[in-house]
């Protein structure tokens, strides 16, 4: 287990839930934090922005979302104060290259992950994690 707390942002109940359920079985972290809504996650981590110690080390993020989607999250993300590296993984059923060219542009994004998530593709993550630490 390389993360303490990973976020998960995406709308999708289900596919929260079926993601939680492979990350818990995967032991990728020990605790997981869902938002529904990318607007409430990023009202986290303002709020926390200068604690590491309950900041995640990673996010899981959906683009797709009503609210704030998950470029509008990143546009946001970027400009927050944090020191800790924070693993952000694009977690999105899009296939459109405009979106896959565009999680290029973004520093913070160190993979674009299609769904639906699998074993495999956490075990992948894992590795890039334990990488870049």
């Amino acid at each position: 287990m390389k993360n303490k707390l990973t976020y998960i942002i995406d709308d999708d109940k289900l596919t929260v839930k079926l993601m939680s359920i492979l990350i818990s079985k995967s032991k990728f972290c020990e605790e997981i934090h869902s938002f529904n809504n990318a607007q409430f996650a990023i009202d986290k981590l303002k709020e926390n922005w200068n604690d590491s110690a309950i900041l995640p080390d990673a996010i899981l993020l959906d683009l797709n979302m009503p609210v704030m989607d998950g470029w509008q999250f990143l546009d946001e993300f970027i400009h927050l104060p944090i020191k800790k590296e924070i693993s952000i993984f694009i977690m999105t059923s899009s296939i459109d290259p405009a979106d896959i060219e565009m999680a290029k542009k973004y520093d913070v994004i160190k993979d674009y992950i299609m769904k639906p998530i699998t074993a495999n593709k956490l075990d992948m993550l894992c590795k890039l994690i334990s990488e870049i630490n």
